[in-house]
């Protein structure tokens, strides 16, 4: 270690998980020396520069603090990876397309190749951290790797995923619910954990941080995003049963949610979950299932997935009967691209299929969301949809990004409100209402406006889960 730092920590990964945990322990680590490398230099250059590569409120504050002085970004790995004491592997683990276990199995190619590079430039022991999210067991995997190197140093694998959610990246960091750490229960393994406790207890309460064993910490995430997205999926089968029956879900919502055994949060029905982590964690677990024999179970937990398509699809298909059965020509405003709001992130965004839907019907779209960039919205459609100008020629044209909420729907037939950003609730309806062709329709995917207050400027106002007055005269 360095006279000047109790600590040096080296994060392989400067993307949503790596950039933000590192900023942060910077932040409240001031004798701890951090580095995040990546082989992007892009991305790197985007974290020296006053515009970071991803939108997370509250962070440019943070880095600002402490880039150049404790935090700092490079390409250099090989140089970090040698003079860190303790080296966080924070790289993507998406699901594989191909081979054995495509669609639902984890490929976690990019932490093994971590692994052998640690293993190839270090000249002392280190500490190995699996921060990204993986399937039970590839701490087994790494350390294989590591312990293979032909110089005899001595590595130690510890587990310790993120728990942090887009839009709250920051708080979340800064006061946790609780830091996993988990390690193998040999006297080095232990020694290895409290190292790293050492580093969180700087600012979190010691019976906040909790040690396991590898396996239990690496399965918790998954467990984790599990039980959140079938909360999700559970009370949005329910606003598909309040739209056939009159009841309304926030009613049903607020009912429920006062059962202390319940709690009230993730009970909001929307066009359903998105974002890097939900259904890649659950396919995860899934095929895990599978590979286990758990047929039952991996059955179950599938089902999470298929009700959240479900309510996508619905929600398409709602829009398209209700604006009387064709959406062809149709000019049609698109209020948020991100899967949440206060994020720039498109991955897995129920927005994404719902313009693919609505394109599929030859509608006219245009999109406005306050932080998405058009680029990533294609390279997500092309990735995820396999819709590109390649595979869908005149897709460009058929798909406009606007600078704001009153250009996408100047002249439209309908807006759908597809992310819950602030700002859709405080826009002027009655000079939207003016603009927009008549009938003019409101799709709430969020429920986050006023739906009578739209009706009585004149919308046909559909949202997820509330009876439509013009089906239930008993309401």
């Amino acid at each position: 270690m360095s006279d000047s730092y109790d600590l040096k920590i080296c994060c392989m990964g400067a993307g949503y998980v790596g950039g933000p945990t590192m900023a942060v322990i910077a932040a409240k680590c001031p004798k701890i020396r951090v580095c995040v490398v990546d082989l992007n230099q892009k991305q790197i250059d985007a974290w020296n520069s006053s515009e970071l590569p991803i939108y997370e409120p509250g962070l440019p504050d943070v880095v600002d603090k402490c880039r150049g002085k404790n935090l700092f970004f490079s390409t250099d790995i090989d140089a970090e990876i040698k003079q860190a004491d303790i080296i966080f592997i924070s790289v993507n683990t998406p699901t594989k397309t191909m081979g054995i276990g495509a669609g639902r199995a984890a490929n976690v190619k990019n932490c093994e190749l971590c692994a052998r590079k640690i293993a190839e430039v270090s000249d002392s022991d280190k500490i190995v951290v699996e921060k990204s999210t993986v399937p039970v067991r590839t701490a087994q995997a790494v350390r294989r790797v590591l312990e293979c190197n032909d110089k005899g140093l001595k590595f130690q694998v510890l587990s310790n995923p993120e728990f942090l959610a887009e839009g709250t990246a920051v708080p979340d960091l800064m006061a946790p619910d609780r830091v996993l750490i988990g390690g193998v229960q040999s006297e080095d393994g232990i020694k290895a954990a409290q190292t790293l406790v050492s580093v969180y207890a700087n600012w979190v309460p010691r019976d906040q941080i909790l040690t396991t064993n590898l396996w239990s910490s690496e399965l918790s995430k998954l467990v984790a995003n599990a039980f959140l997205a079938q909360r999700v999926s559970s009370i949005n089968s329910i606003s598909a049963l309040c739209e056939a029956t009159g009841a309304n879900v926030s009613e049903i919502t607020r009912a429920v949610g006062m059962d202390d055994r319940i709690g009230k949060r993730f009970l909001n029905s929307s066009i359903g979950f998105g974002g890097s982590c939900f259904q890649k964690d659950i396919l995860n677990l899934v095929y895990l299932c599978e590979t286990y024999g758990l047929k039952e179970c991996a059955d179950y937990w599938n089902n999470v997935i298929i009700m959240n398509d479900y309510q996508k699809k619905r929600f398409s298909e709602k829009m398209v009967s209700s604006m009387f059965n064709t959406v062809t020509g149709k000019k049609i405003a698109i209020l948020g691209y991100a899967f949440k709001k206060d994020t720039g992130d498109v991955r897995e965004t129920p927005s994404m299929f719902v313009v693919r839907d609505l394109v599929l019907e030859q509608a006219k779209i245009h999109v406005y969301d306050p932080q998405v960039k058009r680029e990533d919205m294609w390279v997500e459609m092309d990735y995820t949809c396999d819709m590109s100008e390649k595979t869908h020629p005149g897709l460009g044209t058929a798909v406009t990004t606007a600078p704001d909420a009153y250009s996408a729907c100047d002249g439209s037939h309908a807006l759908a409100v597809l992310t819950e950003w602030d700002e859709f609730k405080t826009l002027d309806y009655e000079r939207i209402y003016k603009s927009m062709a008549k009938p003019a329709f409101v799709f709430d995917g969020r429920n986050i406006l006023d739906h009578d207050a739209l009706r009585k400027i004149g919308f046909e106002v559909h949202a997820i889960g509330k009876p439509d007055p013009n089906k239930f005269s008993d309401l």
